[in-house]
């Protein structure tokens, strides 16, 4: 399986700067499958390293609770019980399932965390990639759809409608952790900050100093070490889905991790998606619908403060924001 990042970052390993009276620190963590690469200003070495540790915990919190690696985790444990009856969940989970439950809806069910079975016989669940056979693949689609996932709101409580249910943290996990570290920097003080979680999702806390945001470049989906569009984050994010992030090729086509939980297979759409959007975990989760409808489903249904750049057209790909 390859995998090239979305976004050009020009950022350091763990660093301590002066800028002009600010200092800087830069740091990273792995967690939830990927590298957070965190920045961060102030005039505080120890307030600086304080809320940047803050942030590094709460990373490595969601990790213990989200991922679908971790036998103890929260998110595991449904994945285990809920075929056999009600699971009872934390209000912080049962609210992160409620919304990608709104966000299947609004998407006409392309936004489906229920592909884990997808992503198994697929071979990107801690693998390069396959090409499944056609049993398999039938009868991975019986157990995908946020159709067999029951949400009581009332007593908190996730339940499967069959066996062999499986939930994927992969649309939105990453998301919700760069917002969740961004409040922890807040609530340390932290005004001018950026996280980045795999360099494909990215938030822009304030400015850095002397600028009017954070500065981020997206690369062209084929030639790599160009650039296609720069924007400034300010208070606000910025996530690219491609078809050239995790892929491989079988007969000279690319099957990319983005799934079409419609059909079962991997999504042929546009060649890769930048939205811009208040919170991370909203730029994260709508990549995909934008990915597998298109430009023209994007331009009439994207949601009210979202900004939306769609790269498409394979034999002369072509980039621009939509109106």
């Amino acid at each position: 399986m390859k995998r090239i990042w979305p976004v050009l970052l020009l950022l350091l390993s763990t660093l301590l700067l002066r800028a002009g009276e600010l200092l800087r620190l830069e740091d990273s963590v792995d967690a939830m499958g990927t590298t957070f690469i965190a920045v961060a200003y102030g005039e505080d070495e120890t307030e600086l390293q304080q809320a940047m540790a803050a942030a590094f915990e709460e990373a490595l919190r969601l990790d213990r609770m989200l991922s679908n690696y971790r036998p103890e985790s929260e998110w595991s444990r449904v994945n285990r019980q809920a075929a056999a009856g009600p699971v009872k969940v934390s209000d912080e989970l049962f609210s992160l399932l409620d919304y990608c439950a709104q966000v299947h809806r609004a998407s006409e069910g392309t936004f489906d965390i229920s592909v884990g079975p997808l992503m198994r016989v697929w071979g990107f669940f801690r693998g390069s990639g396959r090409l499944p056979p056609l049993a398999e693949l039938s009868q991975a689609r019986e157990k995908v759809g946020f159709a067999n996932v029951v949400l009581d709101r009332a007593a908190r409580t996730v339940r499967f409608l069959k066996p062999g249910v499986e939930l994927d943290p992969g649309g939105i996990g990453k998301g919700y952790a760069v917002d969740r570290m961004i409040e922890r920097l807040k609530a340390h003080g932290i005004k001018s900050a950026m996280i980045s979680a795999g360099a494909s999702s990215i938030y822009g806390l304030g400015a850095p100093p002397g600028d009017t945001g954070w500065t981020v470049k997206i690369r062209h989906p084929r030639r790599y070490t160009q650039t296609v569009a720069e924007v400034k984050l300010k208070d606000g994010s910025l996530s690219t889905s491609g078809d050239y992030e995790k892929f491989f090729e079988a007969g000279g086509k690319i099957y990319s991790h983005i799934m079409d939980p419609r059909t079962g297979y991997p999504a042929a759409g546009v060649l890769s998606v930048s939205v811009m959007a208040p919170r991370t975990l909203d730029s994260e989760a709508w990549t995909k619908p934008f990915f597998i409808l298109g430009r023209q489903w994007a331009v009439k249904n994207k949601p009210e403060g979202m900004r939306v750049f769609l790269c498409e057209d394979e034999e002369k790909p072509s980039c621009a924001w939509l109106p």
